[in-house]
Formats: C-alpha cells, sequence, structure tokens
C-alpha cells in the first residue's frame, strides 16, 4: 500500500515537471513565481543591508560602543556632582545648619564681615 502512495505522488511529480518543461528541456517558471521570488530576494537584500548597515546593524556597533563609554563617563561627574549638592543641602537644613557653611556663604554673596577682620584682595596678573 505505502508503494502505490509513493508512485501517485512521484507520478504527480514528474507531471507537473513535465508540464513546465520548455522546448530545450529545462524547467520554465511561471511569471507570477518569478515576481514572487524577485520580491522575496529583494526583501532579502533590504534585510542584509540593514543588519550590516542600518541604526543597530554591523557598522554601528563601534559608533554604538564610544557612545556609551562617553555616557557611561557623563553619568558618573553628574552623579558625584548631584551627592556634592546633596550634601550641600543637607548642610543647609534649618533644623541643623553648619555656621561654618553660613558664614562662607554670608561672606561670599553678601560681602559681609566681622569688625575684627581685615579683607585683602588680591588681583589676578
Amino acid at each position: 500500500m505505502t508503494v502505490s502512495v509513493v508512485l501517485c505522488l512521484n507520478r504527480a511529480v514528474n507531471y507537473d515537471s513535465v508540464r513546465l518543461m520548455g522546448r530545450r528541456g529545462k524547467l520554465q517558471q511561471l511569471p507570477a513565481d518569478q515576481a514572487k521570488q524577485g520580491l522575496a530576494l529583494l526583501v532579502l537584500l533590504v534585510l542584509t543591508a540593514l543588519a550590516i548597515a542600518g541604526p543597530t546593524g554591523l557598522l554601528a556597533w563601534n559608533e554604538n560602543a564610544n557612545l556609551l563609554d562617553k555616557r557611561q563617563a557623563q553619568i558618573a561627574m553628574l552623579s558625584a556632582e548631584r551627592d556634592e549638592l546633596r550634601n550641600r543641602v543637607s548642610l543647609l537644613d534649618p533644623g541643623a545648619t553648619d555656621p561654618d557653611l553660613v558664614g562662607e556663604l554670608l561672606r561670599r554673596n553678601m560681602n559681609v564681615v566681622h569688625p575684627d577682620e581685615v579683607v585683602i584682595t588680591v588681583e589676578d596678573e
């Protein structure tokens, strides 16, 4: 029984291939099949080009790695600045203000001095 099934399938394949044979014995394709294969080839070529030269392709990896290193350095710098500002804010807490910081800010921002202090200004050369 399996032998007859194989023979039937084999006959169908042979019939189709004979039907599409040209005069010279070469296998001819229908225009619709050629269009489908051409479209599939075009899609594969576009996908390959994007995988190589696209924004996330092989050529962009080096640039993305350099950009990642720059951004990580920038994040480290901003984190240090944030920690410094957080420390200054904690020192300016109204409940427990640091007297040295208050004195420094008054002298720098409002030009306030004690009567027993002497101000010496140094000009840049």
